[in-house]
């Protein structure tokens, strides 16, 4: 069994972005474990630019924004093991496998989960129909036709309105293939505005709200689609049907951390956004195991996952280097609001945070103008205004120590939907 200080699972954007982080915070010794032959985890087939605003200050492609935090890693000392993947976590120890290594066993003194997600398929999808080729994910016919060169169909219908699949209905329009409709369950899109102006109005495709597939039709090969609208309990109404004839589904239902390993370790997962639970400093109830990126809660910006791995890898190593404030006082349970759907993290320590600490949360319900309230036992200790919140679009608030120390027990975070005559 070999020893480290950190190890980081996963080398997209979260582990990348931690291993810089913890490296310069002063540990030198960190394996970096990635089951795939290559960093940059998913961002290597996202071709398409708008990465690096925030975080470079320049907009990117998604080769491009992994290719600076590859870069940087050169200039360290950190171990970069391709082709591994691991099978287990238990008390501090990861059991891996790779061609290279065999099995092996790693015992660390701090580990980092940076295993990102993955898209819901279509199993969870209660559609009928036939079962014939032609049905993938919007992330899968990224990669076959971003990376592999192949596109997989020619006539497309598209099941929900994720951003991956708005960016793959501009991109196989782009390649010659004709977007026929993009179906939403929702009454509201689940990708970023801009993504559906770019993507969606700018190509003249169709969106079609609060409607769903009801039917797949072709045996052997896909060969059509209809879709119905749905009402209020999310239920098909009969005599709305719409016929597509078609040779591929694209499925575009959300993502889901990948939380495996996580679950299997026995650390705590919240049920809202299927990641672990963490405190400020992003670490889970499991001591000296962290948290970060999309297996923590799924982001809408790599610059996000940037900087919230970064605080990860920062945390990691004063853990390891012995550098942790040691607090005698419990942490705050951060608490859902009104019309918030989770907060991320999920519990806050006062007196381990030096300046402020960031708060990501989502909404349940689109609102045109909000303030977004910070209370604790029933008193404001922080508000802020936000203009044209949506479900599909992730929300930070960064609360300065001085308003947080007001707080005399948990914290609640509330979108409290504002009247514009009322600014």
């Amino acid at each position: 069994m070999t020893k480290r200080d950190i190890v980081i699972i996963g080398a997209g954007p979260a582990g990348l972005a931690a291993a810089i982080a913890a490296y310069e915070a002063g540990v030198k010794d960190i394996l970096l474990l990635e089951r795939d032959r290559e960093a940059g985890g998913i961002l290597n087939q996202c071709i398409h630019n708008g990465f690096g605003l925030h975080r470079f200050g320049e907009e990117l492609t998604g080769p491009e924004y992994a290719a600076k935090y590859i870069d940087m890693l050169k200039d360290t000392s950190v171990t970069l093991q391709l082709g591994t993947t691991v099978l287990d976590i238990e008390n501090k120890i990861v059991s891996a496998v790779s061609v290279e290594n065999g099995f092996e066993q790693i015992e660390a003194k701090a580990i980092i989960l940076a295993m990102g997600c993955r898209e819901r398929n279509r199993g969870p999808i209660f559609v009928p129909g036939d079962r014939g080729r032609g049905v993938f994910t919007a992330g899968a016919a990224q990669r076959y036709l971003n990376i592999e060169g192949y596109l997989v169909g020619k006539r497309i219908v598209i099941l929900g309105s994720g951003d991956i699949g708005l960016i793959m209905a501009r991109r196989m329009t782009l390649e010659g293939a004709k977007v026929l409709a993009v179906s939403e369950i929702m009454p509201y899109t689940n990708g970023l505005s801009r993504n559906v102006a770019q993507c969606l109005e700018d190509f003249d495709i169709p969106l079609y709200l609060s409607h769903t597939v009801t039917k797949v039709v072709g045996k052997n090969a896909l060969e059509g689609i209809e879709i119905s609208q749905v009402d209020e309990n999310m239920k098909p109404i009969k005599g709305t049907e719409k016929y597509f004839e078609c040779d591929t589904l694209l499925l575009s239902v959300g993502l889901v951390p990948e939380n495996e390993l996580t679950r299997s370790a026995g650390i705590e997962l919240d049920p809202r956004t299927k990641g672990a639970t963490v405190g400020e400093d992003m670490q889970t109830l499991e001591s000296g195991v962290f948290a970060c990126g999309n297996v923590l809660h799924v982001h809408d910006l790599v610059d996000y996952v940037s900087a919230e791995s970064e605080r990860a890898g920062r945390s990691a190593a004063e853990y390891v280097l012995g550098n942790c404030a040691v607090s005698e006082t419990p942490s705050k349970n951060v608490r859902n609001g009104l019309d918030v759907s989770y907060t991320v993290p999920q519990r806050i320590n006062t007196e381990k945070i030096e300046k402020s600490v960031d708060i990501f949360f989502r909404v349940r319900k689109k609102i045109k103008l909000a303030e977004i309230r910070v209370e604790s036992e029933g008193e404001k200790i922080a508000a802020f205004r936000r203009e044209f919140l949506a479900p599909a679009e992730m929300q930070k608030i960064t609360v300065p120590k001085v308003l947080l120390d007001k707080a005399n027990g948990d914290i609640t975070v509330s979108a409290i939907e504002i009247e514009e005559d009322a600014q």
